[in-house]
């Protein structure tokens, strides 16, 4: 009888996680462009407020109960997009599904509410310095969170052909990075644009 000294099969190689740490440094990249264009913002409001009264024109008022409501949702939306994370990581694909198409849902009502919110403003983009500040730091976050929402598209529907498991699910996990450094970026503006006015 011969002994068997073989050694055991090997684990299989786990993919690298390229797309984890794109999403990473893109949502960097992001969150510094938004940097930058928030302390260009604080910085004219700093220097108008020096010479005068106040900062926002008498024709352009910024309500606050609507962008109280986008932050709670995107607030919301987070917590559905890590239920869509460990929802994958659990081979859990029916909550995985419905997760990410409620974070979806939130993502199109955070648009809705924008839009709505642009038409009480009544900014107008060629009378003042202020409005074209808000509207390119605001509109830049709309181009930001669509790319979110189309992000989350995508993975969801690579995880519909069967594309993520237990043991690789990193695109779903690199969606979820951008969204949060999305939502990050709109709590930056909320307190800066909104709140602060």
């Amino acid at each position: 009888m011969a002994a068997t000294n073989a050694l055991p099969a090997a684990p299989p190689l786990q993919r690298p996680r390229v797309l984890v740490v794109g999403a990473a440094f893109a949502s960097a990249a992001a969150v510094m462009i938004f940097v930058g264009l928030i302390g260009i913002y604080l910085a004219v409001r700093a220097n108008t407020l020096a010479t005068a009264d106040k900062w926002l024109p008498t024709s352009l008022s910024i309500p606050l109960q609507q962008p109280n409501t986008i932050l709670f949702t995107l607030l919301m939306s987070v917590a559905t997009m890590a239920w869509a994370v460990q929802a994958v990581s659990n081979n859990d694909k029916v909550n995985s599904y419905l997760a990410l198409g409620v974070t979806t849902v939130f993502g199109f009502s955070a648009i809705l509410m924008t839009s709505y919110l642009y038409s009480l403003m009544g900014a107008d983009i060629t009378a003042n310095v202020q409005s074209v500040l808000i509207y390119t730091i605001t509109g830049g976050w709309l181009i930001m969170l669509i790319i979110a929402i189309g992000f989350i598209d995508l993975m969801a529907f690579r995880a519909l052909a069967g594309g993520f498991s237990a043991r690789q699910h990193d695109g779903i996990t690199a969606a979820a990075v951008f969204w949060y450094a999305m939502v990050a970026v709109y709590a930056l503006i909320w307190i800066a644009i909104y709140v602060t006015k």
